[in-house]
């Protein structure tokens, strides 16, 4: 098997699992991951994550033409904002989990630092997380949003829709946006709770121990 087919199969997989556990629904969401060459394959419009079919997937060529496969995602802005101004992404998933979204909804939000620090899991595969204001689906104004933080964040969230999470292959990134739903499940199940969250010290501990990028 050669490597894009693997990389094909993997993404399948990786959205098929998600898609089982309920971290995104319908057919909702999108995932995309760069091949050797640097060229993209991208989940088609309108598919479900849970039957992905790995032979027609959007692919893309290093100058950014459809080659191959069916329609991409409408949200391809969001994509390519992360992978024009972040040089480690691999591969970006979009889900329209339930938590996230619903914390994202709630008052008191930090739109520049969405996840309260609870774990240092959810610091150190996320860093912060950008709150940012709602967009209708697919208007291109999401991706220049993620372009005006300049690469500085590897993860957004989208009021009312759903996080976006870059990664430096597709594993880490479905990894990562895993971590922020379930950081965001935590958050609600704790709400009005007089909990213990980490200090700024062990927040820096863990910045400074897993050298993570933690913009101010």
């Amino acid at each position: 098997m050669s490597e894009e087919a693997r990389l094909r199969e993997q993404i399948c997989e990786l959205a098929r699992s998600m898609f089982d556990r309920g971290l995104t629904h319908g057919s909702t969401g999108n995932i995309s991951a760069r091949t050797s060459d640097g060229g993209l394959l991208v989940s088609p419009t309108g598919t479900s994550f849970g039957r992905l079919d790995p032979g027609r997937l959007s692919h893309f060529d290093t100058a950014g033409r459809l080659i191959g496969g069916d329609r991409p995602t409408k949200e391809m802005p969001l994509h390519s904002a992360f992978y024009d101004t972040r040089s480690s992404a691999g591969a970006v998933v979009h889900l329209h989990s339930s938590h996230s979204v619903a914390l994202s909804m709630l008052p008191g939000a930090d739109p520049e630092d969405f996840l309260p620090p609870m774990t240092p899991y959810g610091i150190m595969k996320l860093g912060k997380v950008k709150l940012l204001p709602f967009f209708l689906p697919g208007d291109p104004a999401m991706g220049e949003a993620v372009r005006g933080l300049a690469g500085k964040r590897s993860a957004v969230m989208l009021a009312n829709h759903g996080p976006v999470v870059a990664g430096k292959d597709v594993e880490a990134a479905c990894n990562a946006v895993e971590e922020l739903e379930q950081t965001a499940k935590l958050a609600l199940l704790l709400r009005g709770a007089d909990a213990q969250m980490l200090t700024p010290q062990q927040v820096q501990a863990v910045v400074t121990a897993f050298d993570v990028e933690w913009e101010d």
